[in-house]
């Protein structure tokens, strides 16, 4: 059934059957009325593809045939952290263990892992853009507009145009362009 609805995006949330059991999965089905999001969805599909950590929203599977571009999920049945910071379960020492989760995640886009070559810039970090499971663990999601980039010894930094929602953007970068 229909769980969330994006720019030119639909999500869904369905089970997928396997030999052991079923498992709750996410299924996010690029809307095609608006001819949009197809570069957003290669994007995201290449950065999970690759990219595997636990503070990353795990993939399940893709479809990208006869007119449908589809990327699924594993379920985070609590769902976005916007949705849930209100909620009185949601200890501060949970709060910390959420951030700490991101900071993980992001240390591990940013190149912690020593064999690599290439950096992923979230680009539209913020917290629905964060899914949380069921024990509360933070998973990154959303990587539509993120930006992998080379870095070798002489640069050890990333310049590109600042995209994403503007209440979010670095306000040096807005003023200054760099």
């Amino acid at each position: 059934h229909l769980i969330g609805i994006g720019g030119f995006w639909k999500v869904y949330k369905g089970q997928v059957t396997h030999a052991t059991g079923c498992n709750a999965i996410a299924a996010k089905q690029l809307d095609r009325r608006f001819d949009q999001g197809e570069p957003e969805f290669l994007s995201e599909l290449q950065i999970l593809l690759v990219y595997k950590h636990e503070n990353i929203i795990g993939l399940v599977g893709y479809c990208n045939e006869l007119g449908e571009s589809i990327i699924v999920y594993e379920y985070a049945s609590r769902g976005r952290l916007d949705w849930c910071l209100s909620d009185n379960g949601l200890s501060w020492i949970k709060r910390l263990e959420i951030c700490i989760d991101i900071a993980s995640g992001l240390d591990f886009l940013h190149g912690s892992r020593g064999d690599t070559q290439e950096v992923v810039i979230h680009r539209d970090i913020k917290s629905s853009s964060i899914l949380l499971t069921d024990d509360w663990k933070a998973k990154m999601c959303d990587f539509g507009i993120s930006l992998i980039s080379p870095i070798n010894n002489e640069m050890d930094f990333v310049t590109d145009n600042a995209c994403g929602a503007i209440n979010y953007r670095d306000p040096v970068y807005l003023k200054l362009g760099y």
